[in-house]
């Protein structure tokens, strides 16, 4: 079995991934995305510590540790390009990659991996790894939605779908069928504060994430975890509803006790139908 070749950036799925593909028998190296990787995550694995732009460097340990696959994993800020300090090899990637620098995360990511795989590479997803970290269908503790809640659920996919198209984020808050938020390069937590000084009096509203329409779910799959609960019961939020099937939790048991105890939704979204539900 080929070994797997780690891009860390943030957050514990790195190392949830390099576990899990330890138990399955296959050697790991963690490219540990210096800035970004936590140290805790990586440091059981072989692994080395690389900035950004130095891709020569990547490369290099990449192949000496005979990886044929790779994994991105963990969220990464893209820094201006003038902090990128490429290396020659970053410098002829970024020529490859050309203008989709300039473009969203989702059509910069879909440039990447081409490269990659023009590279010799096959990137896989982390869902293909980590299976049961992919977030099911349904009610995921005690509390359901309600018809309210659910009619803002439709909004909200409706709202996303459409920030989607034009390769924007991946969630939005929605309360009383008015958007008080959506997701751009800030991330959820920012989001959800914003939000929360924007609520209006009444039932609380809803935080909803999907996949972009079209997006590579090798990268950058929408992520909730317990912080994301508690950051939404804060904002003063009824629940949480997420793409099922397209969204990594990075602790399923924990996601729903944080749910539960907070008295808000957890509930996993068919995509498709939610959206034509919300064109009719």
């Amino acid at each position: 079995m080929p070994s797997l070749g780690i891009l860390a950036g943030g957050g514990p799925f790195p190392g949830r991934v390099a576990a899990a593909a330890l138990a399955a028998g296959r050697k790991v190296f963690v490219v540990a995305l210096r800035g970004f990787a936590e140290t805790a995550v990586v440091a059981p694995f072989p692994h080395a510590y690389i900035r950004m732009g130095a891709a020569g460097e990547i490369l290099a340990h990449l192949r000496a540790a005979g990886c044929t696959d790779l994994v991105l994993v963990g969220p990464v800020r893209r820094p201006p390009l003038m902090d990128l300090r490429p290396d020659a090899e970053g410098a002829r990637i970024m020529a490859r990659i050309g203008r989709a620098a300039f473009a969203g995360d989702d059509g910069l990511l879909a440039a990447v991996v081409r490269v990659l795989g023009e590279e010799g590479f096959r990137v896989i997803g982390a869902h293909e790894v980590l299976t049961e970290a992919v977030g099911p269908r349904g009610q995921m503790g005690r509390i359901a939605p309600d018809a309210s809640a659910m009619a803002d659920i439709e909004r909200g996919a409706a709202v996303v779908r459409a920030l989607g198209q034009v390769d924007v984020g991946q969630g939005c808050v929605v309360q009383q069928g008015v958007v008080l938020a959506v997701e751009a390069i800030e991330g959820t937590d920012a989001m959800l504060a914003r939000a929360a000084v924007l609520a209006r009096p009444g039932p609380g509203g809803v935080l909803v994430k999907l996949v972009k329409p079209g997006q590579d779910r090798r990268a950058d799959l929408p992520t909730i975890g317990p912080a994301t609960l508690r950051a939404a019961a804060s904002a003063g939020l009824r629940g949480v509803a997420f793409e099922a099937g397209g969204t990594l939790l990075t602790d399923r048991a924990a996601c729903i006790t944080e749910a539960d105890e907070a008295g808000i939704f957890l509930l996993g979204i068919d995509a498709a139908s939610v959206n034509a539900a919300s064109t009719t």
